[in-house]
């Protein structure tokens, strides 16, 4: 669909402020979420079993107003499943899958449960070193052994390209045990692939390609777009609902096809790490959200990406300022570079936060907003126009980008995330942990890339890296200590 086409008819429905486009009648979870709710407003519930509030509203407020329960409230307990067996169906067929499982824990599950349906413990799997702290903690679950491929680094902008596919080819050559290969693709930053080159390569080793996708569950909806990873060959997909489509947080949809990935050993997967009582509101949304992108998605990813296309010109006609831009990054992703303006990141990301308008990250050289098909062109300009101010009012001299820490370092592997995660471990001072063994996982967050895991060893590269981000006001995440003062090593 052109991107100037205009929004497609829809046949009207009567307005019901709950569902304004008429979603109800493709979203199956959604139209049994509507029913419970005008049910709960209407008086009519007296539920005898969970959630505790039992709809009301008069002890701790408005906080648990919409939350419905998948069982015993979106449909009978003994029932429910195949409702969301029919909703998972939809998806599946839209991404031209033949599995499909919606999460109410987000991306991170997915990338849990798909560790644990490839190979067998101590196997190795070669896998992205720019990886979500999630895919980790997957290795940890199913005791694989990460075989690391890392993206080249851009020296413009100091930020990650895609791992290329002859990084794979070599490291499955050189591994010819590997159970699989995992990707992350796009990247945090929005960098993308070959996907089918990736894919051809995995299966003339014999081996399933996954993708964590979790940033850019549009693609695939526009020409303008790349195409989603199962459409480019791969035989596994997460992706985030909740990132970018309009879905409630924790969404989130695993897709597969199941030439080379076991279904039943999949949904073992899946259910061993979800949450037996799934919130019935996350899945409806999820459900809304697929069927808004089976309707309307080529004209909502076509409004995106002009304001995406208008955002990034409009921010270089400011002097110094940049975008991350290019044939190998996804087109409706905005990574705003600030070193040639001098202005720090972490100064502009406060002041966007004081207007309302929060970023999912701000580090010295760089900014990241998230548009997503909810955004309009209108929408975006005003945002442009406020980040442009706050650039302005930081303008220094123009510097030199610097590669952040999740993005330049080079592990060295001692034990396998798994044997250092249930070692016996200790507690050392910085000084004292330098040549010994993490026995934790320490990342700055956002983006969450650990510049430690478990089973490597801790240098003073490291250590530096991990005290340059703090010092700049970064977050350091999931560390024991976060001061950095102490670590957590293998005894």
């Amino acid at each position: 669909m052109p991107a100037s086409t205009p929004r497609p008819r829809v046949t009207p429905v009567p307005c019901d402020p709950h569902d304004p486009l008429g979603l109800a009648a493709d979203a199956p979870l959604l139209a049994a979420w509507l029913d419970w709710m005008q049910r709960a407003a209407a008086g009519t519930l007296t539920p005898m079993s969970t959630p505790g509030h039992k709809q009301r509203q008069d002890l701790t407020g408005a906080v648990v107003a919409g939350d419905a329960p998948l069982y015993g409230g979106l449909a009978a307990i003994k029932h429910a499943d195949r409702l969301l067996a029919d909703a998972e169906a939809r998806a599946a067929a839209l991404w031209g899958a033949d599995w499909c499982r919606f999460s109410v824990a987000g991306s991170t599950h997915g990338n849990q449960a798909f560790c644990l349906a490839l190979g067998q413990p101590g196997q190795e799997v070669i896998i992205t070193r720019t990886l979500h702290r999630s895919l980790l903690l997957g290795l940890v679950l199913a005791g694989l052994r990460p075989v690391w491929v890392r993206p080249d680094i851009d020296p413009r902008s100091g930020l990650p390209a895609a791992v290329a596919v002859r990084t794979v080819r070599d490291a499955l050559a050189a591994h010819p045990g590997a159970c699989g290969v995992i990707l992350g693709d796009p990247s945090y930053v929005g960098t993308t692939g070959d996907l089918a080159g990736h894919a051809a390569a995995a299966h003339e080793a014999g081996v399933p390609l996954i993708i964590d996708a979790a940033w850019a569950a549009y693609l695939g909806f526009h020409p303008g777009l790349p195409p989603h990873a199962i459409a480019a060959g791969a035989d596994a997909l997460v992706t985030s609902a909740h990132k970018t489509l309009p879905a409630y947080t924790q969404g989130a949809l695993l897709l597969a096809r199941t030439e080379r990935l076991d279904a039943a050993r999949l949904n073992r997967a899946f259910e061993a790490t979800h949450t037996t009582s799934p919130t019935g509101s996350i899945l409806a949304s999820i459900d809304a959200a697929r069927a808004l992108l089976a309707r309307d998605g080529p004209w909502l990813c076509a409004r995106l990406l002009r304001g995406v296309a208008a955002t990034r010109r409009r921010l270089r006609e400011v002097p110094g300022l940049d975008v991350l831009d290019g044939s190998g990054v996804d087109p409706a992703k905005l990574v705003v570079l600030l070193a040639g303006t001098g202005a720090n990141g972490n100064l502009v990301e406060a002041d966007l936060i004081a207007t309302g308008m929060p970023v999912e990250m701000g580090d010295r050289d760089t900014v990241i907003p998230i548009p997503t098909i909810a955004d309009d062109e209108e929408r975006l300009a005003a945002f442009t126009e406020t980040l442009i101010a706050s650039v302005e009012r930081h303008r220094a001299a123009p510097r030199r980008p610097a590669t952040a820490a999740a993005w330049t370092v080079r592990p060295q592997t001692v034990l396998s995330p798994r044997e250092a995660f249930f070692a016996k471990n200790e507690t050392v001072t910085a000084t004292a942990a330098i040549g010994r063994v993490s026995a934790e996982l320490v990342a700055p967050y956002p983006p969450g890339v650990p510049v430690l895991a478990p089973g490597e060893l801790i240098t003073e590269e490291a250590l530096a890296a991990l005290r340059d981000v703090a010092a700049d006001g970064g977050r350091i995440a999931y560390a024991a200590d976060s001061s950095l003062e102490t670590f957590q090593v293998v005894a």
